[in-house]
């Protein structure tokens, strides 16, 4: 049992922490309230006190989530449709968001799979409305010839985030095939960056895709 956060919004925060991570890797309907109390180190009712219910506390996890998606990254991904030079950032702080805690990843590929139905509500609800000023810009890039004639703007996007989702949520077991062991991480990530780039610019971007650059 870890210690006990001392301040309200602590608890909060490690309660979604903790959620995330249970909910990712045992499923919502084998994690329980008191599992989750018992890990962030403090009683069911303390939980309850923030969240009045396990699905209330699901939603809340995934709006942090989703959030992240809203709030930040559909700005570095307009920007990016025009510029190959930030497109790095874009998907460096795509790949980074899911990379600094793995279990999101995990967690949004478990909702796919174990509730499939809510999870498509979830797309159209809070996914779409970005995704379209997003493909908006790419279907601009496309126009003035700096992307593929026949990129689908909408698919493309779809298609880098599941790239993501799935490269970050398997990459723990993936990356073991890759030798030598050292640099396996390297070329995990520079091999995604690849990929991504050469789907949309027609050039392929320029010279040879690096790192996942840091931005932060």
């Amino acid at each position: 049992m870890v210690s006990a956060p001392s301040q309200p919004s602590e608890v909060r925060t490690e309660v979604l922490s903790v959620a995330t991570r249970l909910f990712a890797r045992r499923g919502f309907a084998d994690t329980s309230l008191q599992l989750i109390a018992d890990e962030v180190g403090v009683t069911k009712q303390a939980v309850l006190h923030y969240f009045a219910s396990k699905s209330t506390l699901r939603q809340a996890v995934l709006d942090s989530i989703l959030d992240h998606w809203r709030d930040v990254l559909p700005g570095l991904l307009l920007a990016a449709s025009a510029s190959e030079d930030r497109f790095d950032a874009v998907i460096g702080e795509l790949y980074r968001f899911f990379t600094d805690d793995p279990d999101r990843a995990r967690l949004i590929v478990r909702e796919m799979l174990d509730r499939p139905e809510e999870a498509k509500q979830l797309m159209r609800e809070a996914v779409r409305p970005w995704l379209l000023a997003v493909a908006g810009y790419i279907e601009s890039g496309r126009e003035h010839g700096r992307h593929w004639p026949n990129v689908d703007p909408e698919v493309y996007v779809l298609h880098m985030l599941q790239l993501v989702l799935g490269a970050v949520s398997s990459a723990g077991v993936s990356t073991a095939a890759i030798q030598p062991a050292s640099d396996a991480g390297y070329r995990y990530e520079r091999e995604l960056l690849r990929i991504a780039r050469a789907a949309l610019f027609r050039d392929g971007g320029p010279r040879d895709a690096q790192r996942v650059p840091e931005t932060r």
